[in-house]
């Protein structure tokens, strides 16, 4: 592998400079979610489509959205965070023209579906804070950011309205498109090109399954509920997702540079982080949903207040005020405790929020509170979850970490959507000849929701706790391979960076060539430990000077079962030797060279047998070993007088 070059000197960005434009583009994204939401009704008649046709100006955006998310942010951690950045807000511009100017139905989809490349732009602006703010910044960043998704949802109901009766539907695109626009130079001129790439080449295989897996898979979820969960289609799209993610997980766990580290997506705090999400994701979008609904419903349903649609998104701007203002108190909140604690906290707030909404409806201020409560807890989440991923992923692999995050809180919005579609349509009233779902349809989603977040923050108990990171922003990256006496590379491998104090600062899962890749904060002396499969760790302190970026680790010994086989003449060449696991599965066979010695890798701990066979003199013999992570021996001696008979061995 070539030696890195030496890092050219950069002036760094103002902390607040780069938060103020990352958390932007948070709001940028709430926009691109919400701004069509109010039309809905209006664009069947503006556009001379079906209500149903009409729905795909939003299920194009959640399809591309999920598609462009793992991509983008895979690609981030290769080729560069801003670089994609860029990307994204200039495929997002080009989406709003194309939406304001297309005068057709068609023109009018593709535009929303390119607006669905700016989801990327949370996963990628948060691995950004982590690669840039020193680490007092960071939580209260990440937290902020996270609030700018309430704002920006909250503000887009209102917006949409008032540009819509005021200029006409065209100018929600053309204000998206000078949104974008704005947000794209600041990118350009405020926010560094990140030090901290993955090598290797893109799995474009990878990619292309798993797209068209998630395309199947929210297509069904979206659409289930118009075409019937039982009909064919929704079915064929559903066995399609389960027959793509069947082939696309062994693929990936096998490929060099996969497109999702399904093995770091399996450790626990990565695991019950996106399960937690997954569910939060659920609770949060349920609140939106149900409270401009609940307020644009009229007074003789019981509940509903007949709110314009101006009146109603005003309404939800408390609760984005509140995201934004709590912020602040979530960063402290995992300052001092951790993503864990702030987790839990922010699904307990959620809880109360919703137990809330079930018995307090009756009143316009009762609705917003509730609802504000719902969103703090939201706010306090959704901050604590980029950092629990980020604080158990490599440094090199944030932005992937962060995009699959981002993708498993899509997939609960999205089953959020479908669940409450399909209550509203169940349990129902008749109010002046038109059906409409009742309170009690209400009542059910709100416990559904609050269920899910109590459900998240038991998973968030399951996440181990781990230590506040020491580790502020990144100056260097460190390369090189892990390779056996003979320079093939080792895999499995791990490489660990350490602070000669003991604290972590990286660690890299090296690739089928051997490679691996850390981050590290600056120049200076670092403990390093390279572990692979079979061998015997090895650690060793090393001076990073800025200049010389790659160390290779070069394994010595290997572990193993080793052992020699000898009679009463001396040993015994060619014996057979097999190794069993206890419960009878055979692992391995060899036969022992000319001074009656055999090896064999050493197994994964637990209970073996290990059998000779000597076919010249019909000698077999066996022996149980207990295997723990260090090399052991296990030698025969065979008895001077033995027979084999058919009932065992007997001497």
């Amino acid at each position: 592998m070539p030696h890195s070059p030496a890092p050219r000197p950069q002036r760094r960005q103002s902390p607040a400079a780069v938060t103020a434009v990352l958390a932007l583009s948070g709001t940028v994204v709430a926009l691109m979610q919400t701004l069509v939401v109010p039309l809905l009704p209006d664009f069947p008649g503006i556009l001379r489509v079906t209500s149903d046709d009409a729905s795909w100006l939003v299920t194009a955006t959640l399809l591309t959205s999920a598609v462009a998310t793992p991509i983008v942010s895979r690609s981030a951690d290769m080729y560069g965070k801003r670089k994609m950045m860029v990307v994204c807000l200039a495929t997002m511009v080009a989406g709003s023209v194309l939406a304001a100017v297309g005068g057709s139905f068609v023109w009018l989809v593709i535009g929303r579906a390119l607006q669905g490349f700016a989801t990327a732009l949370i996963p990628v602006g948060i691995s950004i804070m982590r690669d840039e703010l020193p680490k007092e910044k960071m939580g209260s960043s990440v937290a902020l950011m996270s609030a700018t998704l309430g704002i920006g949802s909250a503000m887009g109901l209102p917006l949409a309205g008032i540009l819509y009766e005021s200029l006409g539907w065209a100018w929600i695109f053309w204000v998206s498109a000078a949104a974008g626009f704005l947000l794209l130079l600041a990118v350009v001129l405020v926010i560094p090109e990140s030090k901290v790439r993955t090598s290797g080449t893109f799995d474009y295989t990878g990619a292309l399954v798993l797209s068209a897996a998630l395309t199947a898979m929210l297509l069904a979820i979206s659409k289930g509920g118009s075409w019937g969960w039982g009909s064919e289609q929704v079915l064929l799209l559903f066995l399609a997702a389960a027959i793509l993610l069947a082939v696309w997980v062994p693929y990936e766990l096998k490929v060099s540079q996969p497109m999702v580290d399904l093995r770091t997506s399996a450790f626990r705090p990565v695991l019950f982080t996106n399960l937690a999400s997954l569910l939060i994701g659920f609770a949060m979008f349920a609140n939106m949903l149900l409270t401009t609904q609940q307020l644009q419903l009229p007074p003789a349903t019981g509940y509903g207040f007949e709110l314009s649609v101006i009146a109603a998104g005003l309404c939800m701007i408390p609760s984005g005020l509140a995201m934004v203002v709590f912020a602040p108190l979530s960063g402290r909140i995992i300052r001092i405790f951790g993503g864990k604690i702030a987790l839990m906290a922010g699904a307990s707030v959620m809880v109360v929020g919703y137990v809330g909404r079930v018995f307090f409806y009756d009143s316009v201020p009762w609705v917003i509170v509730g609802s504000t409560v719902v969103g703090i807890g939201t706010a306090i989440a959704y901050a604590a979850m980029p950092t629990l991923i980020m604080g158990a992923v490599p440094i090199t692999e944030t932005a992937s970490a962060n995009g699959l995050n981002s993708l498993v809180r899509a997939i609960g919005t999205s089953t959020s959507s479908a669940a409450i579609a399909a209550v509203f349509t169940s349990v129902t009233m008749t109010v002046d000849g038109t059906r409409l779902p009742s309170f009690e349809a209400f009542k059910d989603i709100f416990w559904i929701a609050a269920l899910a977040a109590a459900a998240s923050a038991l998973f968030a108990v399951l996440i181990p706790r781990a230590p506040l990171s020491d580790v502020g922003a990144v100056e260097l990256v460190l390369q090189g391979r892990v390779l056996a006496p003979d320079h093939q590379p080792l895999t499995p491998a791990v490489v660990t960076v350490l602070k000669t104090s003991g604290e972590q600062v990286d660690w890299s899962r090296v690739d089928a060539e051997g490679n691996y890749s850390v981050a590290l904060p600056h120049a200076g002396e670092y403990l390093m430990v390279a572990n692979a499969a079979g061998w015997s760790p090895m650690a060793a302190v090393f001076e990073v000077d800025g200049r010389n970026l790659q160390q290779d680790f070069l394994l010595q010994d290997r572990l193993e079962i080793t052992g020699t086989v000898n009679d009463n003449s001396g040993t015994v060449a060619d014996a057979v030797i097999t190794l069993l696991e206890a419960g009878g599965g055979h692992l391995g066979t060899t036969r022992t060279d000319d001074d009656g010695g055999y090896a064999f890798p050493l197994p994964l701990a637990g209970r073996y047998v290990v059998t000779m066979h000597s076919s010249g003199t019909r000698v077999a013999m066996a022996q149980k070993i207990s295997v723990d992570t260090r090399s052991m021996r296990v030698d025969f001696a065979v008895p001077a007088v033995q027979r084999c008979s058919g009932k065992g061995v007997e001497g």
